[in-house]
């Protein structure tokens, strides 16, 4: 199992991102390699992203975003959040120092953990390096 982070569905879905196609190729081997998983935080994050201006492409609608994230939910498994998440994430919270957007993360490493997914796709390997003993932290 993998779980996808949101930078690794922007760069696969935007027509004029900067790494387009080594995120395409990275989700084609997640998924040949079995379940890949995502969360509502990741859908949620993805709306934000690709409704606002970026360098590198003109907003989606919201209405196309919106599409997108239902095509994610028929073709990746998703983890949802609970009190065993939010249980994760206080546990972090007291075992590694994040604040602020970085809370976003350490929820994302809580959801992966709550339901024993350990890999996680993503282009911000930085942003999850505090957690390195607890997920294996994939680069496209």
């Amino acid at each position: 199992m993998t779980f996808i982070d949101t930078n690794v569905l922007v760069y696969a879905a935007a027509d004029g991102a900067p790494v387009l196609d080594r995120a395409r190729a990275a989700l084609a081997r997640a998924a040949a390699d079995g379940a890949v998983t995502i969360s509502r935080q990741i859908l949620r994050e993805y709306l934000s992203v690709m409704t606002r201006q970026q360098i590198w492409g003109k907003p989606l609608s919201l209405a196309q975003a919106v599409a997108d994230t239902a095509a994610f939910v028929r073709e990746f498994t998703v983890l949802e959040d609970g009190p065993l998440v939010w249980d994760r994430l206080v546990m972090l919270s007291r075992r590694y120092s994040f604040a602020g957007r970085q809370v976003h993360d350490g929820n994302v490493v809580a959801t992966m953990l709550a339901h024993g997914e350990r890999r996680l796709l993503t282009f911000n390997g930085a942003d999850f390096r505090r957690f390195a003993r607890l997920i294996e932290v994939v680069a496209p």
